[in-house]
């Protein structure tokens, strides 16, 4: 693949990403990208660097070598707060641990990529949290939530400002089967609605089957599959 493509700006897009730790390579050059409205999976066994990948495409770590874009911006090359802003109004984070805060409601949770970015977000966290299932739950704090609650509002979230990419890592992990289904298709559908690109780090074959395409990834490298 190369960058920028004829016509089209991937909402996602990685150059030779290469990356390591204490000496040890961890990705060997991986390149991929996902277009506006995409879904991608990504699998492969344990410690064949999947968390590694979706740290340096979510600008959480600053790869060793190669380049990451979100949505045409280069910002790899940013330093670590203006990536941080860059964040906040663009990319979606969902991680199989939610993360809420617990001091805070169930809207504030949802307004706080809004908050960080200076919008008023009120109503679409409102909507957003009635597209999950909890409307009239918006101020309940986070320890009343079950398992399956508390990652709908994280799913709620990560979409609250509009991103242009939506990263997961094992959304579903810690959920039981009929939770995991209701917070998979609610991911994948509202964030197609939105038309961002979507890239999923799952060991759950289900999930990955949903995709639009799969990637795996062994011993740091990518290699492209089918899915559905």
């Amino acid at each position: 693949m190369t960058f920028p493509a004829p016509g089209a700006v991937p909402a996602l897009f990685a150059r030779d990403l290469r990356h390591g730790f204490g000496g040890v390579e961890v990705l060997h050059g991986v390149t991929l990208g996902v277009g506006a409205g995409e879904v991608v999976a990504v699998t492969g066994p344990s410690g064949s660097g999947k968390s590694t990948l979706l740290h340096l495409l979510g600008g959480l770590d600053t790869p060793r070598d190669g380049e990451v874009w979100w949505a045409g911006e280069r910002v790899d090359t940013l330093g670590t707060q203006a990536r941080a802003g860059r964040r906040a109004g663009r990319v979606g984070l969902v991680f199989q641990h939610h993360y809420l805060l617990e001091d805070l409601s169930v809207l504030h949770n949802v307004l706080v990529p809004a908050l960080l970015t200076g919008q008023d977000g009120a109503a679409r966290a409102r909507t957003l949290l009635a597209r999950v299932g909890l409307a009239g739950r918006e101020r309940d704090l986070p320890g009343v939530l079950s398992g399956g609650e508390r990652q709908r509002v994280a799913v709620a979230r990560a979409l609250a400002s509009r991103p242009a990419v939506v990263l997961a890592d094992e959304p579903t992990g810690s959920l039981d089967r009929a939770n995991a289904e209701v917070v998979a298709g609610l991911l994948l559908d509202l964030a197609r609605e939105d038309g961002a690109g979507v890239l999923l780090v799952t060991h759950d074959e289900r999930l990955a089957a949903r995709a639009d395409r799969a990637l795996h990834l062994l011993d740091g490298r990518i290699e492209e599959g089918e899915a559905g």
